[in-house]
């Protein structure tokens, strides 16, 4: 049995300090009201017109999955239309979130990706799914990884995940300026077409390597007292990605606003207010959690003290 439709009327301070995984999607934002209330219709529509825009359709998907209810509504709508593609691959990515907050097996969530890729061959989404729950760097993550790459090469929400695994490589040993991050991150902006937002991985990938340094107590708790962000080499990444950002900017990309928050926060961090100033401009009130809740912090407070410090209102 479905469940009943949750009820209306979150606080509102709870809401203002909500993280929206949706961002700037407005259409996707409707879509996702809709199917909480188990209205599957309108998440359908949205799919059927993002049509095979990859890196939008894997956005929408996931957002739309993190919904506690998506999978249900998902059986729903798949008992109305059994032969649906989209409703195949939003049931095996709301499965995979609810294997990653442990409620449900992850096998079986590896299983509906498994016949969510079946069913729609040329889709690089079930194969994300598949990365997703792959947590650890090891030699199966970078075969989901080559799958998702062979139907769409440049996947932005791939990339973002192989940068995050692969920073957690060799932790203990310290910092290390020829970290393999650093190179895969070089090669894959390098390989991308010039306008690609995927210039933007090298600044990522620092991003990931301090976390995971932090953790291991490689480095300070506070972004900004670190020198992870001082060296010559931090410095030309982020310049050219900032460089990047102002010749190439996209207003259209679903994950720009993913890119921008960790470019402010490097700019932030490198002690740059201006260029951080005019980043938090295009970001708005669309924080995200990565990377500003490097490597404990609460994302929501951090973003907003740096906001504020950049834009003069301290």
């Amino acid at each position: 049995m479905s469940p009943p439709p949750p009820p209306f009327g979150r606080g509102r301070k709870r809401a203002a300090q909500t993280l929206d995984a949706a961002l700037d999607d407005a259409e996707l934002v409707t879509a996702r009201a809709a199917l909480t209330q188990g209205r599957w219709q309108a998440a359908r529509s949205l799919l059927v017109q993002t049509g095979d825009d990859w890196d939008l359709r894997g956005h929408r998907v996931t957002v739309l999955a993190l919904e506690p209810y998506s999978a249900a509504w998902a059986r729903d709508w798949l008992l109305a239309e059994p032969d649906s593609a989209d409703a195949a691959v939003l049931l095996a990515l709301a499965l995979v979130q609810r294997a990653l907050r442990g409620k449900e097996k992850p096998e079986r969530a590896r299983q509906a990706c498994r016949d969510a890729a079946a069913l729609v061959p040329a889709d690089p989404t079930p194969w994300l799914g598949l990365l997703l729950l792959e947590r650890g760097p090891g030699p199966d993550a970078e075969r989901l990884f080559a799958e998702v790459r062979g139907r769409y090469a440049d996947h932005h929400h791939a990339h973002h995940l192989m940068v995050a695994r692969l920073a957690e490589r060799h932790a203990d040993a310290g910092p290390d300026p020829l970290h393999e991050v650093y190179d895969f991150a070089n090669r894959s902006a390098l390989d991308a077409p010039a306008d690609s937002p995927l210039a933007i991985l090298p600044v990522v990938a620092h991003a990931e390597r301090y976390r995971v340094l932090a953790a291991a107590g490689h480095e300070p708790a506070d972004p900004a007292a670190s020198g992870h962000w001082s060296g010559r080499r931090a410095r030309q990444v982020m310049k050219a990605a900032f460089d990047w950002w102002l010749e190439w900017e996209h207003e259209g990309h679903p994950r720009r606003l993913v890119d921008l928050n960790f470019l402010a926060h490097a700019k932030v961090c490198e002690g740059r207010g201006a260029e951080a100033a005019a980043l938090f401009h295009r970001i708005g009130e669309h924080a995200t959690p990565a990377p500003w809740s490097y490597p404990d912090r609460d994302p929501h407070s951090a973003f907003r003290a740096a906001r504020a410090t950049a834009l003069g209102t301290a």
